[in-house]
């Protein structure tokens, strides 16, 4: 589990080119998963060992300035609350603004480590420059140039040694996080498993601040429930944005070993909930799609379980071995199946097929099935096995690797798939040189 760093500044400050620079390393080694629509405020990177994920609060904000003033206290309160570490932007062209003076006001207040970093300095006049950007009261800052690159590093080796060590003490129960936009019914639905008289254990704090486990047992079963802040916290903030309910997801998503990815039947399986959808596949967690207030769905007739679990397929495509649900956290109608189905996930996410029947079962098939030949050249698989990570990935090796493209991956997955029960988790297929 990574922290989480914040990227706040003004507009035009630099912050996107900043962002990407991060995570263009990564780009590739996340996106095993193909077909994967990238959000493009959010992504993963890492240095010098240590990884974490990057958000750019700056993507979110559309519109003029004086729309943006608003905004930007919200994202500054934002990033205090859920971050980590913050990296205030600011840009040595224009020196520093009113907008900068109220931003660091905030951060002044803040127990969080603050990275003031001064964009744009790529030569020795403006190395003079940045000198004023003192005057924030944020102390040291570090000068650098998004754009070419330079004195990146340096910022980066001052961030890892204040980011804290997230790798503390895990029990070894499953953790389950609620996800899903405002408003979709996750707090019902938590009351709905808690009970009123709360089955609660103990209450551990999670490994942030922020995120509080709920010990639970009931039904027979005991797990985590990974409680981000948005849901005890009435948030100091509209709730309908749609920056913070990604924020939040972050943050929950990260900490879990399985998502329950709740949404209001009403309101449709839309843009924002296949945006956390994705993010939870991108960091190989298990996932349940939960269709909530199923109960309130008018007109039963034209929408059938069946047609409406065809149109979420469609959209989740090509991972469609995914469980979905109907269930009313109002009625708890399915809440012990919700459970029961999650607990069934976290089994599947740390299955481990073992090498000899992995042979048996897919070396034939490829056989039958080999992969298209390239520039006259045949790929020959000889042996594929499961890599010791704690989810599923599987690796081919073959002679000549780089040829064999995507869609004769995805054959491989389902053929996995069709013969060893890995519903709700994603699965990464590597090829690999004999």
């Amino acid at each position: 589990m990574g922290a989480i760093v914040a990227i706040i500044g003004r507009p035009n400050v630099g912050k996107s080119t900043f962002f990407n620079r991060l995570i263009q390393r990564r780009e590739a080694i996340v996106d095993a998963t193909s077909g994967v629509t990238r959000d493009r405020h959010y992504g993963k990177s890492d240095w010098n060992g240590k990884e974490f994920s990057v958000i750019d609060t700056g993507g979110y904000v559309l519109g003029s300035d004086d729309i943006f003033e608003k905004e930007i206290d919200k994202q500054v309160e934002l990033a205090i609350d859920e971050a980590d570490a913050i990296i205030f932007m600011v840009d040595v062209e224009t020196g520093v603004t009113g907008m900068d003076e109220d931003v660091a006001k905030l951060l002044r207040r803040v127990d969080k480590p603050v990275l003031l970093a001064v964009n744009k300095v790529d030569n020795a006049m403006r190395e003079q420059d940045a000198v004023e950007f003192y005057n924030l009261g944020l102390g040291d800052y570090h000068t650098l140039s998004s754009i070419n690159g330079s004195g990146t590093g340096d910022l980066l080796d001052a961030l890892v040694q204040v980011l804290p060590d997230t790798e503390q003490e895990q029990d070894d129960l499953p953790r389950f996080a609620v996800v899903g936009r405002p408003n979709a019914g996750k707090s019902s639905f938590i009351n709905a498993l808690i009970g009123e008289e709360r089955y609660i254990v103990t209450d551990v704090a999670g490994t942030t601040r922020d995120s509080i486990d709920t010990k639970y047992n009931r039904f027979g079963f005991e797990f985590n429930l990974v409680d981000t802040a948005g849901i005890r916290r009435k948030a100091k903030v509209r709730e309908d944005l749609e920056f913070y309910s990604v924020m939040r997801s972050v943050r929950a998503i990260e900490h879990s070993d399985v998502c329950l990815l709740l949404f209001d039947a009403t309101r449709g399986f839309d843009g924002q909930v296949e945006n956390i959808f994705w993010l939870a596949a991108r960091n190989n967690k298990g996932i349940v799609i939960l269709v909530n207030k199923w109960d309130l769905v008018e007109d039963k007739e034209t929408n059938t379980i069946k047609e409406y679990t065809q149109r979420i397929k469609k959209v989740i495509e090509p991972f469609v071995d995914v469980p979905i649900l109907f269930i009313s956290a109002l009625t708890k109608q399915r809440i012990f199946k919700a459970i029961e189905t999650a607990v069934q996930v976290y089994e599947n996410r740390s299955r481990k097929v073992v090498t000899r029947k992995l042979n048996d079962v897919m070396l034939p098939l490829i056989e039958q099935y080999p992969p298209p030949a390239n520039k006259g050249k045949h790929v020959k698989i000889k042996f594929c096995t499961q890599l010791p990570t704690p989810y599923p990935q599987f690796a081919f090796f073959c002679n000549l690797p780089q040829y064999v493209k995507d869609p004769y991956k995805r054959y491989l997955e389902n053929k996995i798939r069709e013969h060893f029960d890995f519903s709700g988790v994603p699965i990464s297929v590597f090829m690999r040189k004999k």
